[in-house]
Parts: structure tokens; sequence; C-alpha cells
């Protein structure tokens, strides 16, 4: 398969949104996301409390603090996975706490999550994972690339394309080096047209060079499309790099939220020394 000569490159990409400087969108005037006074306990350990959090469409958050402070739960509530304690989420307008099945499932098309792990079938190919970003929206299962539109197709080029793996598009997954598996990862969730990315340590398992490079993919994209997204990092040297906006968790509080160019490296890793021998 070639690519597609009308989604090849010329002035903006086609399968970006329109939007104003800084990513966001002319058309996005509600925030992305509404946390109030949310909080979330199993059995008798409370993980969060009193987060109180607002985002706006298209910036980049970095959700710092130490293993156990709640970074993860956090993202997990924002799609759906749990349901809080105390406080509401809203997401796009919708409060995934109270949806039904089928209605959680249409909020999650439109909110993107890049794992830790990746979260690919090694056995299948570069394109095949990306294109098993449409199945939200699709009808039926599918079983193979040529199972797929060809509309879907050509995007899922398009999309491998602009993480820059258009050349690997039939390589099987487990073949690819984990800077690249992760790349495959976030071109999955271009296929959703998410509005809001969710990625959980996605650097956690890369090299210092890799972690950049995907990063700041990323970061690219969400300024392209006008996406939000809110990432979780331990490394506070990309988290100044790459975001917008810097919120940080420590002992299920939320205790910074400020703009990036309003903190440094040395406050980010108090934040990570306060940390060590405090209440889990």
């Amino acid at each position: 398969m070639t690519i597609p000569e009308r989604l090849k490159d010329s002035g903006p990409h086609p399968l970006a949104h329109q939007s104003t400087a800084g990513g966001v969108s002319a058309a996005s005037t509600q925030p992305s996301l509404v946390l109030r006074d949310l909080g979330i306990s199993f059995g008798s350990k409370e993980v969060l409390r009193d987060v109180n959090l607002q985002v706006q469409p298209g910036q980049f958050v970095a959700l710092v603090g130490p293993s156990g402070a709640g970074k993860s739960t956090l993202l997990r509530l924002i799609n759906g996975s749990h349901r809080p304690t105390t406080g509401t989420v809203s997401v796009l307008g919708v409060n995934p706490g109270t949806c039904g099945r089928r209605s959680l499932q249409k909020l999650r098309t439109r909110v993107g999550f890049v794992f830790q792990q990746f979260g690919l079938v090694g056995r299948l190919s570069a394109m095949e994972n990306v294109l098993m970003g449409t199945l939200g929206s699709l009808r039926m299962p599918r079983y193979g690339i040529s199972t797929y539109p060809r509309q879907l197709r050509e995007k899922a080029v398009a999309n491998l394309e602009r993480v820059g793996l258009v050349d690997q598009r039939f390589q099987r997954c487990d073949t690819l080096s984990g800077g690249q598996q992760q790349r495959v990862a976030i071109a999955r969730t271009l296929m959703q047209d998410a509005e809001i990315v969710l990625a959980d340590e996605p650097v956690a398992s890369l090299d210092p060079s890799a972690s950049m490079s995907v990063l700041n993919t990323l970061k690219r994209l969400s300024a392209e499309d006008g996406f939000t997204v809110v990432c979780s990092l331990h490394q506070v040297d990309l988290a100044l790099q790459v975001s917008d906006r810097v919120v940080a968790v420590r002992n299920g509080s939320l205790i910074l939220d400020t703009r990036t160019s309003d903190t440094s490296e040395e406050a980010l890793r108090a934040i990570y020394e306060k940390a060590k021998g405090a209440r889990p």
C-alpha cells in the first residue's frame, strides 16, 4: 500500500483539526476536564482526597508525583474505569461516574489512553494495531487489515506517517523498539480523533532519547490537532520540557498546580524528596 496522494503533507496536516495558536481549537470554549472535590477510597485506604482541577482544551498537563501518590488512579477516574467515592468528574461535559455502559463506551471514543506497556498486540503489524483504534466505532469485529474500510486504512497510513513509522507499517510490533511501539500506540489513539489523551507513564520503560522522541511527538500532535493531554511522568526534566502546566500529587492530595514557566526542576524534585518517609 502506498501513501495516498491526497493524504501527503502539503501545508497543515490533512488530519489535523483547525486550531488557534497553542493548539486550542477556536470552537472549544468549555473546559475539557473539571474535577470537583474528587476523592476515592478502596476499602479503608483513602487514595485521593479533595482534588479540584480544571483543564482547558489544547493544554498539555504534566501530572507528577511519587509512586503511590494517586496519579494512575486519577487518570482512571477521568476515563471512567474507577468511580469516585466523593466529588464529581466532568469529561467533555459528561460525568463518567454516572454513565451507563453504552454512554461510557461512547465517551471513551473521545478519550484516548496511552499505556506504559504500550497495549499492543505484538504478533500483529503496526498497521493492524493502529486500525484497532477504530474498533469502538465499528459494528462488527475485524480480522486482518483488508477487512477494514479503505478510508480507515488510508487514515491509518497517514497517522503512521505522522509519528514517523509509515515505512514500518507492515512490521510486527514485537520486532519494533520500545520507542517505536509507543509511537504506534499514539498513532492508534489518533484514529479515535480523541479530544483528550490520557498517558500513564508512557516513557517509564524507555531510554532518555526514546522518551524525548515520544513526548515530543505527543506534544507536536496535540498542538497540531488541538487535543488536550494529561500525562503522568516521573521524569521532572521531561515534564518541564514538554508541558504547558504542571500538576503535582502527593499522598493523595493535589499540592501544586502551576504554569510550567513558573516552576523549576528543583521545586518539582523537592516534591519527591518530601514524600520520603511520609505516610503511604
